[in-house]
């Protein structure tokens, strides 16, 4: 499986690429493996305000509804408008075009709340 080493992971098996105060938020080959085929990605309003934990959105497929948690405290700054036509996108690249939004986030701090690399593969495996 693949858990790329330069991104910190959620219990909730979303991803998240630090650039600055902007936090790139995605769901892990994992949860797309386990959500099957998705058919629908309720994209979030820009603009609003995020808790870390708080779910923020909804991923539709072939086996159930997901929702999707904020990793950190912000405001969504920009959403991936392609999964409106491309869903399947979070199934053929989670990490790259299958980007769900971007959060600028409030307080750095959350980012230690989450794993690195090697302990997602411990949650994922164990």
């Amino acid at each position: 499986m693949n858990i790329p080493p330069e991104l910190r992971y959620s219990t909730d098996h979303e991803w998240v690429r630090v650039e600055g105060s902007i936090a790139t938020i995605g769901i892990t080959e994992y949860a797309q493996d386990a959500l099957g085929d998705v058919v629908f990605v309720e994209m979030p309003e820009t603009g609003i305000a995020v808790a870390a934990g708080d779910s923020f959105t909804e991923v539709e497929s072939t086996k159930s509804v997901s929702d999707i948690y904020a990793p950190v405290t912000g405001s969504i700054s920009e959403v991936n408008e392609a999964l409106e036509g491309q869903p399947e996108l979070l199934n053929s690249d989670p990490y790259g075009d299958g980007w769900i939004c971007r959060i600028e986030f409030t307080d750095a701090s959350q980012l230690d709340e989450l794993m690195d690399a090697d302990a997602y593969r411990a949650l994922t495996e164990g």
